[in-house]
């Protein structure tokens, strides 16, 4: 039986184009058996409409605060005390600022701060909205008064930009809201390396790549979703931090060898999705390097190995890596699986619009026992549901831990 099972859900939906999950999300929480009460803005029913979200919930959709009949007992009230959860999805940059500030100009707003049920919000709203100090300040102020925020996702948006202010799947919305320590991670601490390393020149100019960090993010997302404690590492990307991670921040590949070392000791798995620098500049430049000759020789550095190095010890963490190959990807990942002593490596194609810098990818997972598994081509979201649940099985299979 799902953790859901008889819960009592407020769904706030608010105005936009991701109005449309909603609808969805109130079907998966009706299969797991939740009781649904949905509750539109007055900007939410120009989307979707009054009649879709009764018909799936099975219960009269309410949106003002003036409904006689229903105020006539101090509805709202009773609503509030009603509610075991109070979700917010998708949550609006405006109705975000309300909440943080307290106000009650709507029904939604008033349920909020009349309900003692714990808050949860998916924000889904322009990348530049997302992004902007104002909007950051209010996230930041809601989550230190105990509210869980889930995502928003990374990825192309209705309006044509590109970045992060997707609201969150409607199946990762359920699984974050399902008990902690409910999932098939729980009680394991998943180590998770994301996105680039740069690798300082001088002052000014690095060495870099560019990997958006965006699959690392969904797999440590996912992985906190179904029960872990996760432990992410992230090199410079500008991604938000997935609901209930731990996250260090670090620049340099030497940085990150440092952070993760640090955590592993403590790891049931590694996962490393960062596109670590290989090589790095021998001499940092004390000042900015000036363009005084025809060319320019750099003398490099190998950097430090970290899936090697974990692979090398007796005791150490499940180790998942990352091959991203622009050809013969099969071969170099097999060999990288062998020489660094790796239990799965999910191998993909990048260059010439694959890989980094979009929202889709495709993985092939090769594993030292020789199997292989094909995960297909998918948005990273969905791709790092698929790879964790190779992990976990593999997981299971290790140490019998179910």
């Amino acid at each position: 039986m799902s953790p859901l099972a008889d819960q009592r859900i407020l769904l706030g939906v608010c105005g936009g184009i991701a109005a449309y999950k909603a609808a969805e999300l109130v079907r998966r929480l009706r299969e797991r058996a939740a009781e649904v009460q949905v509750v539109l803005t007055g900007s939410a029913g120009h989307f979707v409409g009054e009649a879709t979200f009764q018909a799936l919930s099975g219960r009269p959709v309410r949106s003002s605060l003036w409904d006689a009949q229903a105020e006539a007992a101090m509805g709202h009230i009773e609503l509030a005390r009603w509610a075991t959860a109070v979700v917010v999805a998708p949550a609006s940059a405006n109705t975000l600022a309300k909440l943080a500030n307290g106000l009650a100009d709507d029904l939604l707003g008033t349920l909020v701060l009349a309900s003692r049920a714990p808050l949860w919000l998916a924000p889904a709203m322009n990348q530049a909205m997302w992004a902007h100090p104002a909007t950051q300040a209010n996230i930041e102020r809601l989550r230190q008064r105990g509210a869980q925020v889930i995502g928003p996702g990374v990825g192309d948006q209705a309006c044509g930009d590109v970045g992060a202010g997707r609201m969150s799947e409607p199946m990762e919305i359920v699984a974050a809201l399902e008990t902690p320590g409910s999932g098939r991670l729980a009680g394991r601490h998943v180590l998770v390396s994301a996105g680039p390393t740069y690798e300082d020149l001088d002052p000014v100019r690095y060495l870099g790549n560019r990997s958006s960090g965006r699959m690392g993010f969904a797999i440590a997302g996912r992985a906190a979703a179904l029960g872990a404690s996760v432990t992410l590492v992230a090199g410079p990307v500008a991604l938000p931090t997935p609901a209930g991670v731990r996250r260090t921040d670090v620049r340099s590949a030497a940085q990150m060898r440092d952070a993760v070392l640090a955590a592993a000791g403590s790891a049931d798995v590694y996962i490393g999705a960062a596109a670590v620098a290989d090589y790095r500049p021998r001499l940092l430049a004390a000042d900015k390097i000036k363009k005084t000759q025809d060319s320019l020789t750099l003398e490099l550095e190998r950097t430090p190995d970290i899936l090697g190095e974990l692979g090398s010890r007796r005791q150490r963490p499940m180790l998942v890596g990352f091959a991203a190959e622009t050809g013969d990807v099969e071969s170099y990942a097999r060999d990288k699986l062998a020489r660094k002593n790796l239990d799965l490596i999910a191998a993909n194609h990048v260059g010439e619009g694959k890989g980094f810098e979009v929202a889709d990818n495709a993985l092939v997972v090769y594993a030292a026992d020789g199997a292989v598994i094909d995960l297909g081509e998918a948005d990273k979201t969905e791709l790092a549901a698929r790879l964790l649940d190779v992990v976990v099985d593999r997981l299971v299979e290790k140490d019998g831990r179910a």
